[in-house]
């Protein structure tokens, strides 16, 4: 591997030895610290349209939010399959490049409407839709890059990095858009705009791969494929759909601006703490493991955690301190990243690189399904037993779920390593000239 850090015929002790890598790391931080600012003000956005202009009570302009979430995962819903398959098919680079300046010209259209002061509830929900369906391109594509350039003793190791990435942006773009939005209220998106350029000229600036295929198999059967492989491998299909179900009755994310606006009472400022806040938490527990990951135990470890991550939501939903809510919050992002992590990692391992973008597609819709499907399920909730409520029912809902799947995949709690069979080592990647 030649790299221009690494010596010719070394081979690398850290991911960050690698320049591709370097690369993959800083577009993902761009990519993540923009939409994740972007999201979160959309959201607030959304709430403050709904109590403010249209005259809606607590409880209905949460279920809104709710509605806002279900208006991202429909496009993730129906592209989901044709995404992996592009992510397969054709070079991943172009893929997210692709994705990111889509969701580019989103956030300028969402600054230039904010300044003009012509924001209403159908534009912010066209808008929502329509960054959902630049995203579900993005995530499979990119995610599958960082196999391609890292060797697989490495894969683990450079999947925490990421998630530091991943982490850091969650922290540090919804605290500054909130910040900046205090400001001048379209300053957030147009800085949105100008990282997710750069996020995809970072990518670009990779090196050329192209996912190895075998056959010519039809788009079609492409989408199959990936649909029968997560469906015959149960151990993916536990990881996938523990994450799906566990998250969308445990997250909280889609409440905190009524815990902002209506509970603490800490307007969009501290909205964009109590979002970054799970952040905090999680980019420590991945510099850690980044430094020393976790070899031993790992499937009842991502039980337990899963299982941490519900009591955090339940405590996070009963504190009625702004910075007791904030710790809470921190610990429940704490508990995620060591479940997201063991699960990355066993997931990339032992799925094989032809496969890679389809698997990530579905995990990627798992992920969304749990997010968007989830502030569906606690709006409805809102209307019913309130915001507290309805976070303490997800709490709650998240451990029973680890309970049940411990019972119904075995093979989650018989993972003891990273250890994978040979034959689903990822290959060496196959380069072609720049």
């Amino acid at each position: 591997m030649s790299d221009s850090t690494v010596g010719l015929g070394e081979e690398p002790n850290s991911p960050l030895q690698i320049r591709d890598y370097r690369r993959f790391w800083a577009a993902r931080f761009l990519s993540v610290f923009a939409t994740i600012s972007m999201v979160v003000l959309i959201g607030y956005q959304t709430y403050d349209i709904a109590r403010a202009d249209y005259g809606m009570d607590t409880s209905t302009a949460a279920f809104v939010l709710g509605l806002l979430g279900l208006a991202q995962f429909i496009p993730l819903m129906l592209l989901t399959p044709v995404a992996g398959a592009a992510a397969d098919r054709f070079d991943r680079r172009k893929v997210a490049a692709f994705s990111n300046l889509i969701d580019c010209a989103i956030a300028v259209a969402l600054g230039l409407l904010t300044w003009a002061d012509a924001l209403n509830l159908p534009i912010l929900f066209v808008l929502a839709a329509c960054h959902g369906g630049a995203r579900i391109f993005g995530m499979p594509a990119l995610s599958s890059i960082a196999p391609n350039v890292v060797p697989p003793r490495l894969l683990p190791r450079a999947i925490a990095l990421s998630a530091i990435a991943w982490q850091v942006g969650t922290m540090v773009g919804p605290a500054a858009g909130g910040m900046l939005f205090g400001f001048w209220p379209s300053l957030p998106y147009f800085l949105s705009g100008a990282l997710l350029f750069a996020a995809s000229v970072s990518i670009l600036s990779i090196r050329p791969m192209r996912a190895k295929r075998e056959g010519h198999a039809t788009p079609l059967r492409d989408i199959i494929e990936g649909l029968v492989f997560v469906r015959r491998e149960r151990f993916l299909l536990g990881c996938v759909t523990l994450d799906l179900f566990a998250v969308m009755l445990g997250g909280a994310t889609a409440m905190l601006p009524v815990f902002a606006r209506d509970i603490l009472e800490v307007g969009p400022q501290g909205l964009g703490l109590m979002r970054g806040a799970p952040a905090v938490g999680a980019t420590l527990v991945a510099a850690w493991l980044s430094w020393r990951p976790l070899e031993k135990d790992v499937g009842n470890k991502m039980l337990l955690s899963v299982a941490a991550f519900g009591a955090a939501t339940i405590a996070f939903a009963l504190s009625r301190k702004f910075l007791l809510a904030l710790f809470f919050l921190a610990l429940l992002g704490a508990s995620d990243m060591i479940s997201v992590f063991i699960r990355n990692s066993l997931v990339q391992l032992r799925t094989p690189d032809e496969m890679r973008g389809r698997v990530s597609a579905t995990s990627g819709l798992a992920i969304s399904a749990s997010n968007e499907l989830g502030e569906m399920r606690a709006g409805l909730f809102a209307v019913i037993f309130g915001a507290t409520g309805a976070v303490v029912f997800g709490g709650v809902g998240a451990i029973m779920v680890t309970a049940l799947w411990a019972w119904l995949f075995p093979e989650l709690r018989q993972a003891k390593t990273f250890d994978v069979p040979d034959h689903l080592q990822p290959p060496p990647r196959t380069e072609t000239a720049p």
